[in-house]
């Protein structure tokens, strides 16, 4: 009885440390400039100052910044169901020389940490001129190592004999990943989307070192360069726009957790 308790005073105390925050940005996006600096602080405002999210729609222009982020995701999932779903599709149905090596490197770059890919990506989209371009995400998103096997370990789970009917059927390899593997791939496609999703709206620094300027910036970007460095802009207006941004993935997560959950499962990567 007593480890119950303590366990569930430990998961309240969690739940308590991540929720904190969040309700602390949408408190003080309703507080006035006052309420936010005073001490000692106060968490609930003494009127709602529905105002800040007026002037912080109107401070920049997050519709741009959103058509960027919802580009940045687009593409990144489209290259990653027809790169990486083609080569999950290879490395799992069909006969391939050498693909449990092949398969062995993939698993081997898990390892590498990501911040050594920087400098040569860099120097790559520069050397290739797509500096400032949405192909400057678009195709590093065909790279993903973790994405490929998550992919792989699903196809594998499918029956083998459903690909061999199609084969005897006449049916090409091409109509065998668009026809039969994708539809039926809907639980890892949508874990993928999610997660592909998070990343291009949260991803600030990437986006920070190849795109210049506004028309091309991401969100998240944007709110670093624009609402987190800004010194000019009053407090409870900085918690309005960020509470407007962190809503939308706060929806997404919500709506769509069974499929995190269903997708890990069912493409969980076996070793």
């Amino acid at each position: 009885m007593a480890v119950m308790v303590v366990m569930a005073v430990v998961i309240l105390f969690m739940v308590f440390t991540m929720l904190y925050p969040i309700g602390v940005t949408f408190t003080n996006s309703l507080k006035t400039v006052v309420e936010v600096n005073s001490f000692p602080p106060k968490f609930l405002p003494a009127g709602l100052e529905w105002g800040n999210y007026k002037e912080g729609w109107h401070y920049m222009d997050l519709p741009l910044f959103l058509k960027n982020t919802l580009l940045l995701f687009g593409g990144n999932l489209l290259v990653t169901m027809f790169v990486l779903g083609l080569a999950a599709f290879t490395l799992s149905k069909l006969r391939l020389p050498h693909r449990k090596l092949i398969y062995f490197f993939f698993l081997m770059t898990l390892f590498i940490p990501p911040s050594t890919y920087i400098v040569p990506n860099f120097v790559n989209l520069k050397d290739l001129h797509l500096l400032n371009t949405f192909w400057a995400f678009w195709l590093p998103a065909g790279a993903s190592a973790f994405n490929l096997l998550l992919l792989k370990s699903f196809f594998d789970a499918i029956s083998d004999e459903i690909f061999e009917a199609s084969r005897i059927d006449g049916a090409s390899n091409w109509y065998a990943f668009s026809r039969i593997a994708l539809p039926l791939s809907i639980p890892i496609v949508s874990t993928l989307a999610i997660f592909i999703f998070s990343a291009a709206w949260n991803d600030w620094f990437w986006p920070s070192l190849v795109m210049h300027g506004d028309p091309k910036y991401p969100l998240a970007t944007a709110i670093y360069k624009k609402v987190i460095q800004a010194t000019g802009l009053k407090q409870n207006v900085k918690f309005a726009i960020l509470s407007m941004v962190a809503l939308p993935p706060i929806v997404v997560f919500l709506l769509f957790q069974r499929f995190i959950l269903r997708g890990l499962h069912l493409g969980g990567v076996k070793g």
